[in-house]
């Protein structure tokens, strides 16, 4: 018996010593190993104190040097406290980082520091022959072993941590311990310790992951229609806001001029839209309305699919649909082969005539969710139906400032007579959606790169003598200078002449900074000009919406500054929790468009979250809530558009991006939660923007 007892409470311990933490840094004993990052670091007695002097220097904070064999824990805690930011992140590192590979980081948008700790889960403990074919051949961000997995990523070998975030002025944050805990085994997932012949292949013939269940997966073709018929009763029992006319404008809401379109106007501290009938309007909207949502590359992985229809299929048709606004990223990145698993599903759901079906039940779904609006990116063949307003968007494909970089393209040479030639034929070819009284405005262009006040220049100056922007650079420069010896003079430089200039592709000299923020203050106005004069010579009427910042350009205020003077709203893309800080420059007073944000959670079979994690659905829900309520209290902004419509492929689309951000999944499923906080906020937004509510 004594022997039992004692066995009991060995075991005891031995569980618990099996789960306990390990303490990676304790700021009241390893304060020597942290180098400050482009931030200040104060050593307190039990904390690092971390703060800022600038605003908005990126990559800001500190590095942590340590070792340490992580291979037995999955989840990283550390304690924190400070005053609110934009971005906090944390890079787990081994030697010589190549990131993606052996470093691997995670991100918190807009989260308040003072939650005292945050919480990340890595996850290693998976069969590496499995993991690696996924995570090598994946194009796409999340796997299903977790979003933050790396392909070499040594957990045996880490030896340093860097906290950072995007600073701003008076920023300040503590930290007191960082420390790793252990997996619970058996709440790990069966598939994880799968064999190659067990787990491939892992996606079924819906576009769904094969070895996990959730709420409202699909099992079999009649799942289409169940789900269908539940959806018709919802659709039946909320047919909308009442006090909508059919614009979706303020129908009870005091009337304004009458145009026949839409327009911009601050009214009361306010601004507003004014619908074409003269009631206000705010856009609450969603991006990508369109059945080709989850668009995913097969190149050399065919196998992650399990029942990819023959050629003889009707559903061979789908190997070939695409969305038009995103094929060009298809080509750039060189993809040969597609399936489309959203439009195969909704043409199971509605039957052949799907295409007309599914634009006609997403005008409907608009309506009786509380939208107003499909936003950019969305199928023409929908927007244009006459129920619902819209905004389009398009891309100047022109030549580019080849020493110009950006996460999508390259900026384009606005002195080039092609870049107006361009803004023009895109026009043209919508000129039926100008003379639209449903089409609200035009975006031109998207999440360009805009740099720092001297970037334009540098990147006109580092691109081929061929380019038209270089040559109006030097034009420029030989009127100031007049002679080459005494631009050398000023820029410290030794150039032998305007043509040895031309012909340069080196980065100027730091003495040209004055110079270089001149010219690219100018090539920006440039910019802007001509896509307003094109768009305003076509349409008088239509609002120029704006080129959907990424966030908001700290480096280069002159981006905004100069986009105010010809833009009717400045557009933004912000990805984090609320808008109560979003403030435009000194002395710009316009209205704002969100064009992008979204909330995502891991608990309906998705392997990413998006760009702004949740913990679940009903998270996400009030998430959605929330934004959109500071979006309607605050003066500028007249409107949100979520992204998007529907999830993105689980395998990922041509970047990648496999996030769960849908108001309905792969399957044309809503999802619920989300719908009944869209409602909430919808259904009363007027009242809200108005202060009635």
């Amino acid at each position: 018996m004594f022997k039992k007892k004692l066995l009991i409470v060995a075991t005891m311990f031995a569980t618990l010593f099996a789960n306990a933490d390990m303490v990676l840094f304790d700021a009241s004993k390893d304060a020597d190993k942290v180098s400050p990052l482009k931030a200040k670091v104060e050593k307190l007695p039990d904390a690092i104190k971390v703060s800022y002097d600038d605003d908005g220097t990126p990559h800001a904070g500190i590095a942590i040097n340590l070792k340490h064999d992580i291979s037995q824990y999955t989840k990283i805690n550390f304690e924190i406290n400070g005053n609110a930011t934009d971005t906090f992140t944390l890079v787990l590192e081994n030697p010589n980082v190549t990131f993606g590979q052996n470093a691997i980081g995670y991100r918190v948008y807009k989260k308040p520091l003072n939650s005292k700790s945050f919480e990340f889960e890595y996850t290693f403990s998976f069969n590496k022959e499995v993991g690696d074919i996924v995570i090598n051949q994946r194009k796409m961000r999340g796997s299903p072993f977790g979003m933050n997995t790396a392909t070499k990523f040594d957990t045996k070998n880490l030896t340093r941590i860097r906290l950072y975030m995007t600073s701003k002025k008076n920023a300040v944050w503590t930290l007191k311990k960082i420390s790793v805990k252990k997996a619970d085994k058996e709440k790990m997932p069966a598939y994880f310790s799968y064999t190659k012949e067990q787990f491939f292949p892992f996606i079924d013939k819906y576009g769904q992951f094969i070895h996990k269940e959730w709420k409202d997966k699909l099992h079999s073709d009649s799942d289409f229609q169940k789900f269908k018929e539940l959806e018709e009763k919802d659709l039946a029992k909320h047919a909308g806001p009442a006090d909508r006319n059919k614009w979706g404008g303020w129908e009870s809401g005091p009337t304004f001029k009458a145009t026949g379109h839409f327009r911009v106007e601050k009214i009361n501290g306010k601004w507003w839209m004014i619908d074409p009938s003269g009631k206000l309007y705010w856009s609450h909207g969603v991006v990508r309305v369109t059945p080709h949502s989850a668009i995913t590359p097969l190149d050399n992985r065919k196998f992650f699919f399990k029942e990819l229809p023959s050629n003889d299929s009707p559903f061979a048709q789908f190997y070939f649909t695409h969305d038009e606004l995103l094929r060009p990223y298809y080509v750039k990145r060189d993809i040969k082969e597609t399936y489309d698993f959203s439009a195969s599903n909704i043409m199971r759901k509605y039957g052949k005539d799907w295409r007309k079906l599914y634009g006609e039940i997403c005008h409907k779904r608009l309506k009786s969710w509380g939208l107003n609006t499909i936003a950019n990116s969305s199928d023409k063949n929908i927007f244009m139906m006459g129920k619902t307003p819209y905004i389009d968007r398009f891309e100047i494909k022109a030549p580019e400032l080849s020493g110009s970089d950006g996460y999508w393209w390259k900026f384009r040479d606005p002195f080039n007579p092609k870049f107006a030639e361009n803004v023009r034929k895109n026009l043209e070819e919508r000129k039926d959606e100008l003379a639209d009284p449903w089409c609200i405005g035009i975006f031109v262009d998207n999440e360009l790169n805009w740099g720092h006040p001297n970037s334009h220049a540098v990147w006109t100056f580092t691109s081929g003598e061929n380019c038209v922007a270089k040559k109006v650079f030097i034009n420029d420069l030989k009127n100031k200078y007049d002679t080459i010896e005494n631009l050398n003079a000023i820029w410290g430089s030794k150039y032998a002449s305007w043509d040895d200039m031309l012909k340069c592709t080196d980065t100027p000299p730091k003495a040209s900074y004055d110079d270089c923020v001149k010219f690219s203050e100018k090539l920006i106005e440039e910019y802007y000009r001509i896509i307003r004069n094109e768009i305003k010579f076509m349409a008088p009427h239509m609002l120029y919406m704006g080129c959907r910042f990424a966030g908001i350009p700290k480096h280069n205020p002159q981006a905004m500054y100069i986009g105010a003077k010809y833009c009717d709203v400045i557009s933004y893309n912000i990805y984090r929790d609320i808008l109560d800080d979003v403030k435009l420059p000194n002395g710009v007073d316009k209205p704002i468009m969100i064009g992008e944000f979204h909330f995502g959670a891991l608990d309906r079979g998705k392997f990413h979250t998006g760009l702004v994690p949740k913990s679940s659905q009903e998270e996400r829900a009030q998430c959605y809530y929330n934004y959109v309520e500071s979006a309607l209290k605050h003066p500028n902004v007249i409107g949100t558009h979520w992204h998007q419509f529907a999830d993105q492929a689980t395998t990922g689309r041509f970047d990648g991006e496999n996030f769960q951000v849908g108001f309905t999944d792969v399957c044309d499923t809503p999802y619920w939660e989300t719908i009944a906080k869209i409602r909430e906020i919808g259904y009363k937004m007027y009242e809200v923007r108005a202060n009635k509510k």
